[in-house]
């Protein structure tokens, strides 16, 4: 029987499209009208974009009191990349904006340089990003035309490897630290390959040793307490 005032970790699959507050709304919402009450804590362990999938951990009652320490845990990703075209938001929450020549590059070449991201360095959040700069969100600024730069954060890539390449399509599985921005990567892949490139799907399967194959969706967990 789980416990939501207790305390219950969940681990959810985001769908598409869906902000990472959109779950957590819905999954309070649910547990509320179960357990007939009218507030419960609720909160997630880390934010995913409207445009990425998988794996969410939520926490309930005295659980959000360890989500930090669920937010500290390295993060896996699978990750589609467009070789050849730049947006700036690095991904497709806005038009192309510039074209570039991809016929060099071949997968030999793609493994070499996914190989000299591995290790610690100083990466640049992107302008669309949640980060806050004199109290408003940065993509808040982005959308507005405002120019918006963002101090670089140290960040930790363990592991970056190629699924596969079909021009102009990167596949590649990535393992780092909290606080990566895979649009990031994709970015400067691009910016490494003097060609440009941007995040065209994402999705998060692994936060520590949580796994998106022990997840469910959203209409499971609805249905999971119907059946309680």
């Amino acid at each position: 029987m789980l416990d939501f005032k207790t305390g219950e970790l969940l681990l959810l699959n985001k769908p598409l499209y869906w902000t990472s507050f959109d779950l957590v709304k819905r999954v309070r919402g649910v547990i509320l009208k179960k357990l007939k009450i009218k507030t419960i804590k609720v909160g997630h362990a880390g934010t995913l974009d409207p445009l990425a999938t998988g794996l969410m951990i939520i926490c309930t009652g005295a659980y959000t009191k360890r989500i930090e320490q669920f937010q500290n845990l390295s993060k896996e990703y699978e990750a589609e990349v467009m070789l050849g075209a730049s947006t700036p938001s690095h991904d497709l929450e806005t038009e192309i904006d510039q074209r570039f020549d991809i016929a060099h590059i071949s997968k030999k070449i793609l493994k070499d340089l996914l190989d000299t991201f591995i290790g610690t360095f100083e990466q640049k959040p992107p302008s669309f990003s949640a980060k806050f700069i004199n109290g408003q969100r940065a993509y808040e600024l982005a959308r507005k035309g405002r120019v918006v730069e963002l101090k670089s954060n140290s960040v930790t890539i363990y592991g970056l490897d190629m699924i596969d390449y079909s021009k102009p399509i990167l596949k590649i599985r990535i393992k780092c630290s909290k606080g990566t921005y895979i649009r990031a990567l994709a970015r400067d892949i691009g910016i490494k390959l003097h060609a440009a490139a941007h995040l065209t799907a994402l999705k998060r399967t692994c936060i520590g040793d949580y796994t998106l194959k022990k997840a469910m969706t959203f209409d499971e967990f609805e249905k999971l307490l119907n059946f309680m």
